[in-house]
């Protein structure tokens, strides 16, 4: 857009309307074609035409026009077209135009008249008002409210002009009057606004001897008293206590949006803990309260933030905070449950606790369709309190283990995994959480949670009756064997007794699998989906077990999970059992299950032979089984729980620490004031006003007040656009702040002549885009200018910006000079920041995201540790896997690391080398991303880096 104008209007360049065609339409009596020329007029001028023949013929046939629209466009024409010669002063016609404003002002039409009085608030030339004046006076008495409140606004405008105060010096005082004995809110609000913009003592004046009513005010005028207290309190920060009073006065007026503001405005004025105490009620009084989903995620973003500066605030409003659970949204429940795990204390965990039990059993009867992934958020919510409050475990876990067969397998995940953990940092609930697994393991549907269990089962069962009902509920769910015979015809008719079919809910593709007779039967993709609960089938003892249908399917990782199991229990067994046959017959019986499992994965029914791993792990289980010693009996009954220990040690110890790095350390300057509260006279100050006054000193001693300045960081940021031997040196100082970024570019004119119509011009390259056109400045001979763009970013993406500086000399004003400026990359590294996520989210989100950007990994380096820090700083990302699993020197490295950008996108990669023969590092870094941007810019980054390693 080539002029500023109040309306923006879609152009079509490619079909200008001539000139000729337009003044004909004018001069016409069809108003609606006189409507659509004035448009298309209108249009040609934004655009930087110039039609000088089209004033004339508008002011003879448009003028004296009393269609309303006519009038309005006509004003818009008026505002957009140059009042001015070169030389700045104003052109005579336009005294033409002031014959028709003062008409306008005086027109019985009220519409005509409030139009005209906000098309004055437009004008910045003071030749055209100043006749104007009386007419725009005499307005705020008019009958109507449309035109005091348009009149109000004109008064305000010409004040602020910048001969205004000679033109209307009484406009305050006026203003002040008209305030007194206005009725109408929109015309009040007006009012007040002028006099905080133009009178701020007399606004607090009113304000003041008003103090009472203000409850009773419209909102409008509400929100500008808020925008005043702000004002004033961030200038003279002594009389904050008495506006604090009028806020908390505010907070129980009608209005959601002025209680919002006020909640808001409490905050950044007080830290008194009673002011901070109404603003979250306030914040939770609105999560509850309103329906827009857009509004209970900003209120809780609100909150967080009330939580990282008033914890021991928060801490009382967390069973507050806990009620927008109720809202189906996921979003809101999530952050909800984010925020309310960081405020759980020993006072109030049982009552948290109790809210999140009653939401997981809610979970079960609603028909609602993300359940499953409410469930999971419960879970682990749970499981974290857990951990934080042992003592609140024994209330929870058998209810969780409730949930172990769900079909949502990653819910069901949490659960297996929280038990696991809770079984062995709560000794005290070992026997019944044993009890209650083995009791419900026929239930578990999914070959994941199924092996968690069966490890938690071989290596908590520790007494003698525990070990047997471990080892005959294993029997069970494999069912009778042998899994497979070979059929003697081939014919794929029964030799052997019939065995039960699988009985499962179709949730995929179907297949065939091999029944334990060898013949074949249709059975669903069930792995890590629903099945239905096993039914009996004639003529059997049992329905056919869980392990068994997993097993048949292929699941022979998993096969191997059940010969460890039960290699441990017979191992425990023979510590625990003192006769020496029920010890060989259950070794036995644990030896055939193996030997079957290995014929059936070798046989040539199933569509995939066993894997050479499983095979392996199985074949050590019958050989230990066959040859036990003590050495081994040490490893496998002993070692992987001391392992299991050790991860939860490192676990814990990783959290302390983050803990520990996220508390602020504040710094008090050595010169800065403290006051001392005591030594005060409290003589007229409410508890409100003293708790603020102790707030304050308190904050400015800790030094929270203090902010860091980032002046050497600041320096590292400017990048220089021209040379040194330039007309025009420039450069520029790039801040990037989540969606803007912002170019503060210094121009330096280095020669002895003024530059005229300088401009910087832009363009930019990727998700980047410019907010504003760049105005034109004129330059003295060796000054400087600061020169700021805004540019709005859309992805996270390397974009570029570049351009050039444009301007005329005062010797040569016909010829344009053109400097090409340096183009200024963006770095990917300004969006994404480090983040935490779970191993299992991990998972799911590498196996659904689609772009993936395979780096091969080439440095210099030689040690695969040193490498690894080397990537984790290039590209400001976290390592998610813990540094005990880095640790010792095989010769490999694997590692995930995440992080998240400002736009909510995830950045996944995993690095993978190996040291060859020759000391150098070989292998591949791969990104995964859900979109195409992340993945390149990071790629390249990372390819950048590491070639850059000296």
């Amino acid at each position: 857009m080539e002029k500023s104008c109040s309306l923006v209007v879609h152009f079509d360049k490619g079909t200008p309307a001539l000139a000729n065609e337009i003044k004909e339409a004018l001069e016409g009596n069809d108003v609606a074609a006189k409507i659509e020329a004035l448009k298309k007029a209108i249009m040609l001028l934004l655009n930087g035409e110039t039609i000088p023949q089209l004033f004339i013929t508008i002011i003879r046939y448009v003028l004296p026009s009393e269609d309303h629209t006519v009038q309005k466009l006509l004003l818009l024409y008026l505002e957009i077209i140059d009042k001015t010669d070169s030389r700045g002063k104003v052109l005579p016609e336009m005294i033409l135009i002031c014959q028709n404003l003062r008409n306008n002002l005086q027109h019985p039409n009220e519409y005509i008249r409030g139009v005209t009085l906000r098309f004055l608030c437009r004008l910045n030339e003071s030749e055209i008002i100043e006749p104007l004046i009386p007419s725009i006076l005499s307005n705020l008495e008019h009958r109507h409210p449309f035109v005091r409140r348009n009149a109000v606004l004109a008064v305000m405008s010409v004040y602020k002009l910048p001969q205004g105060e000679q033109l209307l010096d009484s406009a305050p005082e006026i203003i002040e009057k008209f305030l007194s004995t206005e009725q109408d809110p929109s015309s009040k609000r007006n009012a007040f606004l002028m006099l905080f913009s133009c009178a701020q003592d007399r606004a607090i004046n009113y304000l003041f001897s008003n103090i009472d009513r203000i409850t009773d005010w419209g909102e409008q005028l509400q929100m500008v008293v808020l925008e005043l207290i702000k004002k004033v309190c961030r200038t003279n920060k002594a009389e904050k206590g008495k506006y604090i009073k009028i806020i908390i006065s505010l907070l129980n007026v009608p209005s959601t949006a002025v209680i919002y503001e006020c909640a808001g405005t409490l905050v950044s004025l007080s830290s008194a803990p009673t002011a901070i105490k109404a603003a979250a009620s306030t914040y939770c009084q609105l999560l509850l309260s309103q329906s827009d989903n857009n509004v209970k995620l900003i209120v809780l973003d609100r909150l967080n933030e009330l939580k990282s500066s008033n914890r021991d605030i928060m801490v009382d409003m967390v069973m507050d905070v806990l009620r927008a659970l109720s809202t189906p949204n996921l979003d809101i429940r999530r952050k909800t449950i984010d925020i309310a795990l960081e405020l759980i204390t020993p006072r109030n965990i049982d009552e948290v606790v109790m809210m999140l039990k009653k939401e997981v059993v809610k979970t079960q009867s609603g028909e609602h369709e993300k359940n499953g992934e409410y469930r999971q958020m419960l879970v682990q919510a749970i499981h974290t309190c857990a951990i934080k409050f042992p003592e609140v475990a024994s209330t929870v876990v058998h209810l969780l283990m409730d949930f172990l067969g769900d079909t949502n397998v990653a819910s069901a995940m949490d659960v297996v995994v929280f038990v696991r953990e809770i079984i062995e940092t709560n000794p005290k609930l070992r026997i019944s959480i044993i009890t209650r697994l083995l009791d419900t393991f026929y239930q578990i549907r999914a070959a994941r949670v199924c092996s968690c269990a069966l490890w938690i089962i071989g290596e908590y069962c520790l007494s003698l009756s525990e070990v047997e009902s471990g080892i005959a509920t294993i029997k069970q769910c494999l069912g009778d064997l042998p899994f497979y015979t070979a059929t003697e015809e081939g014919d794929g008719q029964d030799t052997s007794k019939a065995i039960q079919q699988v009985n499962s809910t179709t949730v995929s593709s179907r297949r065939p699998a091999i029944l334990a007779d060898g013949t074949y039967a249709t059975q669903s993709a069930a792995l890590e989906t629903a099945m239905s609960p096993p039914t009996l089938v004639q003529g059997s003892l049992a329905s056919i077990g869980n392990l068994r249908s997993l097993i048949l399917s292929g699941d022979f990782f998993l096969g191997a999970v059940v010969a460890c199991t039960l290699t441990k229990l017979i191992l425990r067994l023979e510590e625990v059992q003192t006769s020496k046959v029920e010890v060989n017959k259950a070794t036995t019986q644990a030896l055939l299950i193996m030997v079957s499992m290995l014929q059936l994965g070798q046989s040539s029914a199933l569509p995939h032979p066993i894997d050479n791993d499983s095979y392996d792990r199985i074949a050590l289980c019958i050989r230990l089984l066959c040859n036990t010693g003590d050495e081994v009996r040490k490893i496998w009954l002993q070692s992987c729980r001391q392992s299991f220990v050790k991860m939860l040690a490192d676990k814990q110890r990783r959290e302390t620490e983050e803990i520990k790095a996220k508390a602020q350390i504040s710094n008090a300057q050595p010169d800065d004031l403290i006051d001392f509260y005591h030594l005060k006279s409290r003589k007229g100050m409410s508890q409100l006003e003293l708790e603020d006054e102790v707030q304050d000193d308190l904050k400015r001693a800790t030094g929270e007040f203090t902010k860091d300045a980032d002046d050497a960081n600041k320096l590292n940021r400017i990048l220089q656009l021209t040379g040194f031997s330039d007309p025009v040196y420039a450069e520029a100082y790039v801040t990037v702040h989540h969606y803007d970024i912002v170019l503060d570019v210094t121009v330096i004119n280095r020669t002895k002549e003024t530059l005229q119509n300088l401009c910087l011009e832009l363009a930019t390259m990727g998700d980047l885009k410019l907010v504003e056109r760049p105005q034109n400045y004129t330059l003295a001979p060796e000054s400087s200018k600061q020169i700021k763009a805004n540019i709005k970013v859309s992805s996270t993406e390397t974009g570029v910006i570049f351009g050039n500086i444009v301007y005329e000399t005062s010797s040569n004003v016909l010829e344009r000079t053109v400097i090409v400026l340096n183009d200024i990359h963006i770095d990917i590294m300004d969006y994404i920041s480090p983040a935490s996520c779970a191993d299992v989210a991990f998972r799911t989100m590498w196996a659904e995201f689609e772009w993936e950007n395979k780096v091969a990994v080439n440095t210099v380096l030689q040690d695969e540790r040193e490498f690894l820090n080397h990537i984790i700083k290039s590209t400001n990302m976290k390592c998610l896997t813990p540094p005990s699993a880095l640790e010792g020197d095989c010769g490999f490295l694997a590692a995930n690391l995440y992080a998240k950008s400002v736009f909510g996108e995830d950045a996944l990669v995993n690095v993978s080398i190996e040291k060859q023969t020759d000391g150098k590092l070989s292998g591949y870094i791969r990104i995964r991303s859900k979109t195409q941007g992340i993945a390149l810019s990071l790629g390249d980054k990372i390819t950048l880096k590491q070639k850059g390693v000296a």
